[in-house]
C-alpha cells in the first residue's frame, strides 16, 4: 500500500484533525499525527488487516531550534517524534511524526509530553527512553520512563540544540 492510501485510511478513520499533514515528494515520505491522538492512531495500523504496521523499525525525537537563517526549511521551534513502521505480511513502509513545541505550555524547561506507543510495540519501551534522555520527550503512559543513556543524576538533553555541556561532571571536567 502506498502512503497516500495510508494516509486516506487515517484521515476516514481519525479526520483532519487528527491526520494533519501529508508530506509527499520527499525521499522519505511522511504522515503528521496530533500528538494526542498517536496512541490510538498506533493501534489502529498495527491491527487494522489492510494495515498490518506489526513492526517499529524505529522511534526517535528531534529538535527543531532554527537559528540559522540561511536555512533552506525555516520553523517554528519544536520537537518530533518519528515512528518508522513496516509490514511484514504486506511488505509496505510508513513514516508518522508527532509535532510539539519544544516546552510544555511554553514553560521553559517544563518538557513536552505525548503518549506511549509502548502497549503496541514493546521496542518503543527503549526507544521512548532514549528519546525522553537526550531529547527530553516526556512519553505520558509510559511503564518506565528513566534514563537510558546518561546516569540518572545527568542535568539537560544532549540532543537539544540549545544544551550547554557542563564544565564538570563529578569532578571529571567536561571541556
Amino acid at each position: 500500500m502506498r502512503i497516500e492510501e495510508i494516509h486516506q485510511r487515517l484521515v476516514d478513520k481519525f479526520g483532519g484533525e487528527a491526520i494533519r499533514e501529508l508530506k509527499t515528494g520527499v525521499k522519505d515520505p511522511w504522515i503528521e499525527v496530533a500528538a494526542d491522538r498517536i496512541a490510538d492512531v498506533a493501534a489502529f495500523v498495527h491491527d487494522d488487516p489492510d494495515l498490518a504496521l506489526d513492526a517499529l523499525n524505529d522511534l526517535c525525537g528531534s529538535d527543531w531550534l532554527e537559528t540559522d537563517a540561511k536555512k533552506k526549511t525555516p520553523c517554528e521551534p519544536h520537537v518530533e517524534v518519528v515512528y518508522h513502521l513496516y509490514s511484514y505480511t504486506h511488505k509496505h513502509f510508513c513514516k508518522l511524526k508527532v509535532k510539539v513545541p519544544r516546552w510544555n505550555d511554553g514553560k521553559a524547561g517544563s518538557l513536552p509530553r505525548v503518549p506511549t506507543v509502548s502497549h503496541v510495540w514493546g521496542i518503543a519501551d527503549w526507544h521512548e527512553r532514549e528519546a525522553y534522555d537526550l531529547v527530553g520527550i516526556e512519553f505520558t503512559g509510559h511503564p518506565n520512563l528513566r534514563r537510558i543513556l546518561c546516569p540518572e543524576d545527568w542535568e539537560g538533553h544532549p540532543l537539544r540544540k540549545d544544551y550547554e555541556f557542563p564544565l564538570e561532571y563529578h569532578g571529571v571536567r567536561g571541556k
